[in-house]
């Protein structure tokens, strides 16, 4: 079976492209055992050298015709894995440039192709593959003689020993036609085509033979011509030996000349690298004398002098940090000129830190510009001028941070000194103008009245302490308007106000700082600064190479040019009205400096907090609201501005959940007098104010979370605390209490549309549908109370398992005790009775609500229904009685319609 398909794979396949095939095995891939396919091993003869392929061959879609589907050249193949040198498997890798997994139908197939494999490797391949996993006995050294002669004695060993028939290739089977042509009797006759071409062959070999014999005196001639091109080339050897022998001394004497011209070459050029190096180092350690005489003697005070004062500094650095080799730093003129450098850098320093040491030293003992409380505004003292005073200095705080820093940072403590007592005092004056105006505006709003928040064992009556009432009230009725008087509203506006300006006055303060500080004294790490201070002296070197002749490089810039470059860089709308894009993340140093000019600012602001909240426990709402915006405002600015701010937030959110929990212990300790109609309880009323005021506030804002958890606490200690008065009033029913109070609960929710709240307002909703329902229920029991009564035995004896048309024949049942009963509530008495039910509800409700007319209305619903229950039962039970009420349903609306319209 593997032959016919071998041949036919030979003649459809290979033949055609003069390809011999080898080897083949069919396989397949697990777990498509049925799509088989067939590897062959082929020598290509037609190209030189030999070159063997690999081809995955594959039936067409017809599946008569065979098709190549992958090929490889065996030179690629770099593995043969045959899974198992031990057991027998039918499973082997073959590993190109990836691995291609296969599964033969046989072992035998199996290890046939791989031992053509390794028999082709070996004898067409120098980089040969690994065989892993094979039997020793495949893997023969085709090498071996023995070897070979056991195996074949041809010259193509591998296509005899791998195949058991070999066709002829085009270009034999071509001259065998041609031959066969020839010969008329080649295929009739074979003995006399043999014989004929055994009588050509001979007279080929005569001709031979003759051929050789005549050509040998032109072989003579050819070796006598051999040794005379011998013979001249002895000769032409002799005289280039000789020629050499006087080139040997020609050689010796021009090495002597290369070298000694090599050795003036590179001493010329020396002596000008040399030149070159010190023309460079002269450059560079060249200190301009003007730059020199500003040093020594520069003005520190004009605009002038510091910028001349500015270059000159920036020059000597580049000079003292010039890039020179440093064997040259080892030269005499060199250390020299680096000490002189050194000495007028010191003599320098030591005169500019005096400088600034006493200008920090005045601006801490001025008071600070105070047109702000003069005017009466509510304003801290602006630096703005002492900062321009000082930001001309900034370059030169750079050199000085580069050169001294030692100096430097002495110059930073003797600045973070004086300037912090100035902003001690100005934060605590501050603080304690905004306190003084919230007390005047205390007085002036609430005529001496004083909002006081109470501890957590107090009611909620005890949360506002009136001067102007009386000390000792027993609920919260007379607190009715806590939250939402007048006077409270407008005191709170004020601190609302004040608050505000506040936190924005120390936020302005305290960024201004901070960004004079970040530029002044450039809080950057040591290598931005050092190749900031670089840059400079390049850019000074720069300019002052580029003059020629006597010319000043750094000329002085007018005063206005100098005030305008202030401005520009820290003018208002950069210390107030900074971009988003220009605000950086401050590092450590920044923070370090920060605190210690602002040393007791969070201390005094909890003070002030503290105090406000002591007012008025509402204040921490604003409060909440307030400071929460500026610590997201400063988030990017500062840290230390935010975190201060944080740190106070904090405070002002216990402050806050404080003010909730003393609500709520009011709200539990609550006293209602059970001598009057209840009506809507105090603490809800409370509540709506409350809610009312939260609102307001928090529109808007981020801090909602907490405002929705406050709501939550509120609303759950208000249904505990409804429940309970409702449980313990004597004066007003159970079910009033409860629908009254939880209806004004629902209106207050739905007002304030809070998803958060949304569960509690359909609970509040529920309970005050059930309360209603079950009150008028229970009121319309008594008006037909007697009928009420007889309907219930009906009933009774129905569900006892009386027939309902049988009931009528029991005595206590009886249509005559029924039309006793009927007779009793004629319409004028229906009337009358609803009248007076009428009174007695309106007594119970409270005006407030206006829930009079709905709970009437739900009466006469309810009225209805028992008045059709009742004519049911009378249908069902006494038929062909007769019987039915002496008003009708007509009657009942009209009823109630002339009782609603009489009051």
């Amino acid at each position: 079976m593997m032959a016919n398909v071998k041949h036919q794979l030979q003649q459809e396949l290979f033949l055609p492209s003069d390809e011999r095939l080898i080897a083949m095995v069919q396989v397949f891939k697990v777990p498509r055992k049925r799509k088989h396919s067939y590897l062959c091993a082929v020598l290509n003869t037609s190209e030189t050298p030999v070159t063997a392929h690999l081809y995955q061959v594959k039936k067409g879609d017809r599946g008569d015709v065979h098709k190549k589907k992958l090929s490889w050249l065996l030179r690629d193949l770099r593995c043969v894995d045959g899974k198992s040198a031990e057991k027998e498997t039918t499973e082997f890798d073959l590993h190109f440039e990836k691995a291609y997994k296969w599964t033969a139908m046989k072992v035998e197939e199996k290890e046939n192709f791989i031992a053509n494999l390794w028999r082709l490797s070996q004898r067409f391949l120098i980089q040969k593959p690994d065989f892993v996993n094979v039997p020793d006995k495949l893997l023969e050294d085709v090498t071996d003689p023995k070897a070979l002669n056991q195996k074949s004695q041809s010259v193509d060993d591998l296509s005899i020993a791998g195949e058991d028939y070999q066709a002829l290739s085009a270009k034999e089977e071509s001259d065998l036609e041609l031959l066969m042509s020839e010969c008329h009797v080649a295929m009739s006759n074979a003995e006399l085509f043999a014989e004929q071409l055994s009588k050509q062959l001979s007279v080929l070999d005569g001709a031979n033979i003759h051929s050789i014999m005549g050509s040998e005196d032109q072989v003579l001639n050819l070796m006598r011509l051999l040794d005379e091109g011998i013979q001249e080339a002895e000769n032409i050897e002799d005289k280039l030996n000789s020629y050499d022998h006087i080139l040997a001394n020609v050689k010796e004497q021009m090495e002597v000349m290369r070298d000694k011209d090599t050795v003036v070459t590179q001493r010329n050029n020396n002596h000008q690298k040399l030149l070159e190096d010190m023309e460079r180092v002269v450059s560079r350690l060249d200190l301009d004398l003007k730059h020199m005489q500003a040093l020594m003697d520069g003005d520190l005070t004009t605009p002038n002098g510091i910028f001349e004062c500015t270059a000159a500094a920036q020059a000597l650095h580049g000079c003292m940090n010039a890039d020179i080799h440093p064997s040259m730093l080892k030269m005499r003129a060199v250390e020299d000129q680096q000490k002189r450098f050194k000495k007028l850098s010191t003599n320098f320093s030591k005169r500019l830190a005096h400088h600034l040491n006493n200008l920090f030293i005045h601006q801490g003992n001025e008071i600070g510009e105070t047109l702000g409380r003069i005017a009466g505004d509510l304003r801290m003292p602006q630096h703005g001028s002492a900062h321009k005073e000082l930001v001309i200095y900034a370059d030169l705080m750079l050199w000085l941070k580069s050169t001294d820093a030692m100096v430097f940072h002495g110059l930073s403590t003797v600045y973070t000194d004086s300037l912090s007592r100035l902003y001690v005092r100005e934060v605590q004056d501050f603080l304690e103008s905004a306190k003084q105006r919230l007390m005047s505006k205390e007085t002036k709003g609430k005529h001496g009245n004083t909002l006081k928040l109470s501890g957590s064992s107090t009611s909620l009556s005890k949360m506002v302490e009136s001067r102007g009432r009386s000390s000792s009230m027993q609920s919260v009725d007379s607190a009715h308007h806590t939250y939402g008087s007048e006077s409270d509203l407008a005191a709170r506006s004020v601190f609302d106000q004040v608050l505000e300006k506040v936190l924005s006055e120390l936020e302005r303060v305290c960024i201004a700082e901070q960004d004079f500080c970040f530029r002044f004294f450039h809080l950057i790490d040591n290598k931005s600064s050092h190749a900031n201070l670089e840059q400079a002296a390049k850019t000074a070197s720069a300019q002052e190479g580029a003059q020629e002749g006597p010319e000043v490089v750094w000329q002085p810039q007018p005063a206005a040019a100098i005030e305008e470059f202030i401005m520009e860089n820290l003018g208002e709308g950069l210390l107030q009205k900074r971009e988003t894009s220009e605000r950086r993340q401050i590092n450590d140093e920044v923070r370090a400096m920060m605190v210690e000019l602002f040393p007791t600012l969070e201390m005094e602001m909890e003070a002030f907090l503290t105090y406000a909240e002591r007012q008025d426990g509402m204040y921490t709402m604003y409060m909440l609201v307030r400071m929460s915006q500026h610590v997201i405002n400063n988030q990017h600015v500062g840290s230390f501005l935010g975190k201060t701010f944080g740190n106070c937030l904090i405070k002002v959110k216990r402050g806050f959940d404080k003010c909730i929990e003393a609500m709520l212990q009011g709200i539990r300790e609550v006293k209602v007098s059970k001598k009057n109609r209840c009506g809507i309880i105090s603490f809800v009323h409370q509540f709506e104010e409350f809610a009312n005021l939260a609102e307001a506030i928090f529109k808007g804002s981020d801090r909602r979370t907490d405002l929705n958890k406050a709501y939550s606490k509120l609303v759950h200690v208000l249904f505990e605390q409804i429940q309970k008065v409702a449980a313990e009033h004597q004066k007003t029913p159970r079910e009033v209490v409860l629908m009254e109070n939880f209806h004004k609960i629902f209106s207050i929710l739905s007002h304030l549309k809070n998803a958060g709240l949304e569960a509690d307002r359909k609970e509040a909703k529920q309970l005050y549908q059930e309360n209603m329902q079950a009150y008028t229920t229970n009121l319309l029991g008594r008006p037909l109370e007697k009928l009420h009564i007889f309907f219930e035995g009906v009933e009774a004896r129905v569900a006892a398992g009386v027939k309902r048309e049988e009931v009528g024949f029991q005595l206590a049942f009886s249509k005559t005790e029924l039309r006793k009963v009927i007779k009793e509530y004629p319409g004028k008495e229906v009337k009358k009775t609803l009248e007076h039910l009428y009174k007695k509800v309106e007594k119970q409700l409270c005006e407030e609500e206006n829930l009079l007319q709905v709970v009437w209305h739900e009466m006469q619903d309810v009225f209805i229904n028992q008045y059709k229950h009742y004519d049911d039962l009378m249908t069902k039970c006494y038929p062909d009685s007769q019987l039915s009420l002496e008003f009708t349903i007509d009657n009942v609306l009209q009823y109630f319609s002339d009782i609603a319209q009489s009051h």
